[in-house]
C-alpha cells in the first residue's frame, strides 16, 4: 500500500484520504457514511478544501473458499451461533440506523470471500473518477448488507457494477481473469505488515491515521491535523 509511506501532497488545500476496509464489515459501511459526514461538514466551512478518497483492500477472511461458506456456519464458528451473532449485531443495526444504513443481516446467507470484490473496486478506481468509484463501494456494501446478495459471485459482482455505471461486459470480462490479483494480494499483504489488524482505517495525507468507525468530528480533527502537517512540510 503505497500510501503508507508517505505521499507527496500537491497543495495546501489537497486532502488525500486513505481508507483500508472490507465489503463484509458492517462498521466499514458505517465508517464511509460518517467520512462523508465529515467531507460534507468540511466542504460547508472549507471550499478550498479538496479531498480525494481511495480505496484499499483488507480480507477479514482471507482463508475463506472462493465460493464462500455458509451464513449459518460461519455465524456458528465465529459467535457460536446465529443467537449470539443476534445480540452483537443488534448494536450495529442501532447505530447504522443512525447513519441511514438498514442493515439486514438475516438476508445474507452466504459468507462469501471478498478478494473479486476488492479487485473489482481496483479497477475501477484505476480507470473511473472518484465518484463512480465511490457509488460502487456503497453499492457493494447496500447489496451484501441490505440486499442480501452474494458479492463473492463473479456474475452478481459484475451485474452491481453495472447498476453503478460501469459496463457490464468489461466487468465480467475483468473478474473472468486474474487482473490485478497480485496488486489487490500485495496490497493486503502489507496492511497486515504495518500492522493494520482492523478495519476500518483511514489514513490521511499519509500522515495520520485514524482506527475504527469514529464519529466526523473525529475525522475532522484528523484532516485539521495532516493538513497542518501538510503545510509545514511545504513551508520549509
Amino acid at each position: 500500500m503505497p500510501v503508507i509511506e508517505g505521499d507527496t501532497v500537491r497543495s495546501r488545500d489537497a486532502i488525500v484520504i486513505d481508507v483500508v476496509s472490507d465489503m463484509v464489515c458492517p462498521w466499514c459501511y458505517i465508517g464511509k457514511r460518517k467520512l462523508e459526514a465529515a467531507l460534507g461538514e468540511l466542504a460547508a466551512h472549507d471550499s478550498d478544501a479538496e479531498p480525494s478518497v481511495r480505496w484499499h483492500p483488507f480480507q477479514l477472511n482471507p482463508d475463506l473458499p472462493p465460493q464462500g461458506v455458509s451464513r449459518s456456519a460461519y455465524l456458528h464458528a465465529k459467535f457460536g451461533g446465529e443467537m449470539r451473532a443476534a445480540e452483537i449485531y443488534a448494536r450495529v443495526k442501532a447505530v447504522g440506523a443512525e447513519v441511514g444504513i438498514a442493515f439486514d443481516f438475516d438476508r445474507i446467507e452466504v459468507q462469501p470471500n471478498t478478494l473479486a470484490a476488492h479487485r473489482l473496486i481496483a479497477w475501477v478506481q484505476e480507470r473511473a473518477d472518484a465518484g463512480l468509484t465511490s457509488g460502487l463501494v456503497e453499492r457493494l456494501f447496500q447489496a451484501y448488507f441490505v440486499q442480501g446478495r452474494a458479492i463473492g459471485e463473479p456474475d452478481v459482482l459484475a451485474q452491481i457494477a453495472s447498476e453503478a455505471g460501469l459496463e457490464l461486459a468489461a466487468a465480467r470480462a475483468m473478474l473472468a481473469s486474474s487482473e490485478g490479483l497480485a496488486a489487490v494480494l500485495g496490497e493486503d499483504r502489507e496492511a497486515r505488515n504495518v500492522g493494520i489488524n482492523g478495519v476500518p482505517f483511514f489514513i490521511f495525507n499519509g500522515s495520520i491515521a485514524v482506527s475504527g468507525a469514529h464519529e466526523p468530528k473525529t475525522l475532522l480533527e484528523a484532516i485539521a491535523k495532516a493538513r497542518s502537517r501538510s503545510t509545514e512540510g511545504l513551508t520549509r
